[in-house]
C-alpha cells in the first residue's frame, strides 16, 4: 500500500514536470507605453511554438475595447535549425486612464504573462487649422547634463497625406538619436477622429544651462476636402493642397552635475547593471595558459560614449594581462536608448601561486531616484597551477552505498541490480582492471630515452621545421606557425603549449610567441603579421640547444 502511494506521488510529480517543460512560452508586447485615453494601440502575443489551444481574449474586455484582431505565422531555417513563430495582434483602446493590467490570456492550457500599461488623459488641443497639426513634448524638462530626454512627436491628421517631409529636432550642444520605428494609430480629440503618426527621439544635452528645441517643420501635401471634378467616372482626380506646419518650441533647463556626486566619472542613467563571466568557473589555470574574464556594463538611458573603462590598469606581479578590444553596442528601443560595453581580458600567469584581482566599483547617478548609486563586483581569487598539475581535483573514490535508513526509503521504486547482474559487472570490471594493469606495465617497460646528444637526422629535421615556420610567417598563417612552434617546442624543450614555450625562449621571441597565442585565442586571425616572429626566431642564440630543459619525464596529456 505504501509503495503504491509513493509511486502515485512520483507519477504526479513527473506529469507536472513534463507539463512545465512542454508549456509554450508566450511573450506579450505593446507598440508603445504609455498610451493616451481614446487612442488605439496594438497588443502582440508571440509564441515560439504552437500553443495548446486558441486564445480567449475575453479578459481584456474588462479594461479595454477590442477593435479587431489578426493572426500571423512565420518560419525560418538558419544553420540547419528550423524555428517557427506564431503571433496574435489585437488592436485595442483603453476604457479608462491610470495604471491598467493586460491580464494573462489562456491559450488552452498555456497562458501569457501579465503586462502593465500606463494610460494617460488625452490633453491634446487642436490648433486653428484642425485638419492636420503637430504636437511635440519632451520629458523631463529639467534633465541633468548628459542624461536622456525623450522627445515625442505626434502628427494628427484627418485627411489623406500624399507626400510629406519633416525636419529633425535641433538643439545646441546635444546628441539626438531616433528611436525605433514610427507607429500609427487612431484617436479622438474632442469627439473628432484622427489618425496619429508618432515618432520618438532620445536627446542627450552635453552642457548645462537653458536650451531650446527648435520648432519642427512639416511640409505636407494632402487631399483637399473640396474636390474639383473635371471628369466623371474613372477619370475623377481629387485636388491636393500643400501646407507648411510648425510645432511649438520646447525649452530644457539642463542641470549641472550634482555637488554630492563623488564618482571619478559622471554617469547618469535610468538603470545600470554590471556583471562578469569567466572562461573557467573554477578560476584555476596552468602556468602559461590563459584564463579569460568578461566584464559587461549595461546602462539604460545612456550612450556608449558615457560608459567608463572597466578593466583596471593595476599590474599584478606574476600575471601578464592581455585585454581585447571592447565591444560597444547601442540598442535603440521605443522607450529609450540602452548602451552596452563588454571587455575581455586574458590572464596568463608566469609562475604558480594564488592571485587576487581587486574589486570593481562604478559610481553612477540614478535619474529615477535622483540618488548616487554604486555598482560593484567583489575581489576575485585565481589559482595558477604548475604546468603538469591538473586544473580540477580528481573525482572522489566511489564508496559502497549505505544501508537504507528506513523501510520507506527502501521501498522507493529504484532499480537495484540482481545477484546475476552483479556477477556480470564484477567480471567486466576485472577485465578492464587487467587491461589497465597491462597498459601500465608495458608503458614503464618501454626503452628509456637516450641522452640529449645529437642524433643522425636531427639537423635535417630541425631544418625542415625552420622552413615550415618561415613559410608560415611569410604567408601570415598563424595556425601553421602555431603547429610549427609546438613541434619545435616538443623537440627542443619537451613543452606542449605556446605559453610554456615562450617562458623558455629569449625575451624577444617569447613576446612574439605570446602575441601569437593571444591572437589565436581572440579569433582575429586575419590581422596577424608573421615577419616579427620569424625575425625573433632567427635571432635566437645558437647555443640554446645545449641548455634544454624539460617539464618532466612524460609528454603532456593535453596540448593547446
Amino acid at each position: 500500500m505504501h509503495r503504491h502511494y509513493c509511486s502515485r506521488i512520483l507519477f504526479s510529480l513527473l506529469m507536472l514536470l513534463a507539463s512545465a517543460i512542454d508549456a509554450a512560452e508566450i511573450e506579450v508586447t505593446v507598440d508603445r507605453n504609455p498610451v493616451g485615453l481614446g487612442e488605439s494601440f496594438q497588443i502582440t502575443f508571440t509564441a515560439s511554438e504552437e500553443p495548446d489551444g486558441s486564445p480567449d481574449f475575453s479578459p481584456l474586455q474588462d479594461n479595454f475595447e477590442i477593435i479587431n484582431q489578426q493572426r500571423s505565422s512565420s518560419s525560418s531555417w538558419v544553420n540547419g535549425k528550423s524555428s517557427r513563430s506564431e503571433q496574435w495582434i489585437v488592436n485595442a483602446m483603453a476604457k479608462q486612464a491610470g495604471e491598467l493590467l493586460i491580464p494573462p490570456i489562456a491559450f488552452g492550457a498555456d497562458n501569457s504573462k501579465p503586462l502593465k500599461l500606463t494610460v494617460s488623459e488625452n490633453t491634446v488641443t487642436p490648433q486653428s487649422n484642425d485638419e492636420i497639426f503637430l504636437e511635440v513634448n519632451a520629458a523631463p524638462e529639467k534633465p541633468y547634463v548628459q542624461s536622456q530626454v525623450l522627445c515625442t512627436l505626434k502628427l494628427f491628421r484627418k485627411v489623406q497625406i500624399t507626400q510629406a517631409s519633416l525636419s529633425e529636432p535641433e538643439i545646441k550642444d546635444a546628441l539626438v538619436e531616433k528611436l525605433g520605428e514610427d507607429s500609427t494609430y487612431a484617436t479622438q480629440v474632442k469627439g473628432v477622429d484622427y489618425w496619429v503618426t508618432e515618432r520618438k527621439y532620445a536627446i542627450f544635452p552635453q552642457q548645462s544651462g537653458v536650451f531650446t528645441i527648435a520648432p519642427l517643420i512639416l511640409n505636407a501635401e494632402f487631399v483637399s476636402n473640396q474636390q474639383q471634378r473635371r471628369f466623371n467616372g474613372f477619370f475623377n482626380r481629387p485636388s491636393t493642397e500643400s501646407r507648411r506646419i510648425a510645432s511649438k518650441a520646447i525649452t530644457l533647463n539642463v542641470q549641472a552635475v550634482p555637488a554630492g556626486f563623488k564618482g571619478p566619472n559622471w554617469l547618469a542613467a535610468e538603470a545600470l547593471q554590471l556583471s562578469e563571466t569567466w572562461s573557467d568557473t573554477s578560476l584555476q589555470v596552468k602556468v602559461g595558459e590563459p584564463l579569460t574574464r568578461t566584464l559587461t556594463l549595461s546602462a539604460k538611458g545612456a550612450t556608449v560614449g558615457q560608459l567608463p573603462e572597466l578593466l583596471g590598469k593595476t599590474a599584478i606581479d606574476g600575471i601578464k594581462t592581455y585585454p581585447d578590444q571592447p565591444l560597444l553596442k547601442e540598442d535603440k528601443q521605443i522607450d529609450g536608448l540602452t548602451a552596452l560595453r563588454e571587455e575581455k581580458i586574458a590572464f596568463i600567469p608566469s609562475k604558480p601561486g594564488d592571485y587576487t584581482l581587486p574589486a570593481l566599483e562604478i559610481a553612477w547617478f540614478n535619474t529615477q531616484t535622483q540618488k548616487t548609486e554604486v555598482a560593484s563586483l567583489p575581489s576575485v581569487k585565481i589559482k595558477a597551477l604548475a604546468s603538469g598539475a591538473a586544473t580540477h581535483p580528481a573525482p572522489a573514490t566511489a564508496t559502497a552505498p549505505a544501508e537504507p535508513a528506513s523501510d520507506s526509503i527502501a521501498s522507493t521504486p529504484i532499480t537495484v541490480a540482481s545477484d546475476s547482474d552483479t556477477r556480470i559487472w564484477q567480471a567486466v570490471s576485472a577485465t578492464l582492471a587487467a587491461g589497465w594493469l597491462l597498459t601500465i606495465v608495458l608503458f614503464y617497460r618501454r626503452p628509456a630515452a637516450k641522452p640529449s646528444g645529437p642524433k643522425s637526422g636531427t639537423a635535417a629535421s630541425e631544418s625542415l621545421l625552420e622552413r615550415t615556420l618561415k613559410r608560415a610567417c611569410w604567408e601570415n598563417n598563424p595556425q601553421a606557425a602555431k603547429q610549427a612552434l609546438l613541434q619545435w617546442g616538443k623537440t627542443e624543450f619537451a613543452t606542449g603549449s605556446l605559453g610554456s614555450l615562450a617562458a623558455r625562449c629569449p625575451a624577444a621571441l617569447g613576446e612574439e610567441i605570446l602575441a601569437l597565442n593571444r591572437l589565436l585565442y581572440s579569433g582575429q586571425h586575419q590581422d596577424w603579421q608573421g615577419q616579427n616572429l620569424w625575425q625573433a626566431f632567427s635571432a635566437k642564440p645558437l647555443a640554446e640547444n645545449a641548455d634544454r630543459k624539460s617539464d618532466d619525464g612524460l609528454e603532456p596529456l593535453f596540448k593547446i
